[in-house]
């Protein structure tokens, strides 16, 4: 007995849809293998990593050797050697922040600490000798956010532990030489919200993309409390920058 023209079409469609979905992912899988990945928890690459690629996708531009010479016209301060060596490579509005400083005008810098481990490597070492030199040299305030928070939830850890980590790791921040009258240091746990907060994070790593299915696009198997940290990450910086009264507001900042 011959198919009926509705079952024959229906075969059809079928047929068409699952070629076309084994398609989409041979494409998929294509694009993803040509493709390097470089975000704050993740670094891979089949190959060696794109620099030029990375400055266009961030939407940064190549910091030269005139950005170097300016640093040492404005401070009379010899570039650090990452700036010579082009360790640092690329920038975001750092010619805005140069011409600020220019006019006479205060900035401040900003940078911070997911504390993991109990002590930082070298790796986690460079962007505060950095900061260090870029204090010293332009005479600034410095404000260093611990996210230990962060590090609560993406790493599974207990708020407890997240805390002593944030302590064991300020300790070498602190042994990097900063200006102690120039500098705060805080952790999200200690200074947003307290007690208030730690709850609010333990409340989030209870959450599972299945309740919120259709606004986030996690798996089930992720809590919100992922998808919120950047936002109270955000706050946290706003929070903290409104309450510098020695840095005034309405100054730039350079991250």
């Amino acid at each position: 007995m011959g198919l009926g023209a509705e079952k024959l079409s229906l075969l059809i469609t079928e047929a068409y849809r699952d070629a076309y979905q084994k398609s989409v992912q041979a494409v998929k899988a294509q694009i993803e293998e040509e493709q390097q990945v470089v975000t704050p928890w993740e670094v891979s690459s089949k190959g060696k990593i794109d620099y030029d690629k990375l400055i266009d996708q961030f939407g940064c531009k190549r910091l030269d050797q005139s950005y170097v010479d300016r640093v040492f016209k404005l401070t009379n301060r010899e570039p650090h050697i990452f700036l010579r060596r082009n360790v640092f490579f690329a920038h975001r509005d750092l010619d805005e922040i140069l011409n600020a400083y220019e006019r006479g005008e205060k900035f401040y810098l900003y940078t911070g600490r997911g504390p993991s481990s109990e002590a930082l490597h070298l790796g986690h070492l460079v962007p505060f000798m950095f900061t260090k030199y870029l204090q010293d040299a332009f005479k600034v305030p410095l404000v260093i956010q611990l996210t230990d928070d962060e590090k609560c939830m993406w790493k599974n850890l207990s708020v407890e532990e997240s805390k002593r980590l944030a302590r064991e790791n300020a300790k070498d921040i602190i042994a990097c030489g900063f200006d102690v009258s120039r500098t705060f240091i805080f952790s999200d746990f200690d200074y947003v919200g307290g007690a208030f907060y730690e709850n609010m994070v333990k409340i989030a790593k209870c959450v599972t993309y299945n309740q919120v299915r259709g606004i986030f696009g996690f798996t089930g198997e992720d809590h919100i409390g992922k998808v919120s940290f950047p936002p109270v990450q955000k706050l946290a910086f706003w929070f903290i920058y409104a309450e510098l009264s020695a840095v005034g507001e309405g100054n730039p900042s350079t991250i």
